[in-house]
């Protein structure tokens, strides 16, 4: 399975349209957000993608309330555990500082984080762990998301 990951989007309307896009042609399954989507209006676009998705907040979303009702839920505070085809993902925005210790211990299968704005795709041990960078591209004018494949435990960064 396929997963499109991204984070830090920061209402990049044309990056999260690209992304969508991207993930569309290769057959994504399942994406991710790992926080700081900052308004609710953006949500339209991962509701109306035909693409199951799912989140976190991160420190910049405003609107919570918004926000939660817009994403029917499927947006939560970190950090998020979820087994997806098999597998153990825990998901996190600012609470990256400890991922290198905890994949040390090989819990996770994969772990994803953003938050830093940029990317980041390592094994640690048996677990994966990928940062997608920012999907905004306002720090390091570098626009990225990534596609991990759960069955391979490998991740690929995409430019958007």
């Amino acid at each position: 399975m396929l997963i499109g990951v991204i984070s830090d989007t920061h209402d990049h309307l044309d990056n999260i349209i690209t992304a969508i896009e991207i993930f569309k042609e290769k057959r994504v399954e399942l994406i991710i957000h790992l926080g700081d989507i900052v308004s609710p209006f953006c949500l339209d676009f991962f509701n109306n993608s035909g693409i199951e998705w799912m989140g976190i907040f991160g420190n910049n979303d405003g609107e919570i309330e918004i926000l939660l009702k817009k994403s029917g839920g499927r947006l939560t505070k970190e950090p998020r555990e979820e087994v997806v085809s098999g597998k153990l993902i825990l998901m996190v925005h600012t609470a990256y500082s400890f991922v290198d210790n905890l994949a040390k211990i090989d819990y996770y299968d994969v772990i994803l984080y953003g938050h830093t704005h940029r990317p980041v795709i390592k094994k640690i041990g048996k677990t994966l762990v990928v940062n997608p960078g920012e999907a905004c591209g306002l720090l390091t004018k570098k626009a990225t998301a990534a596609i991990v494949d759960l069955e391979k435990l490998e991740a690929e960064l995409v430019e958007l």
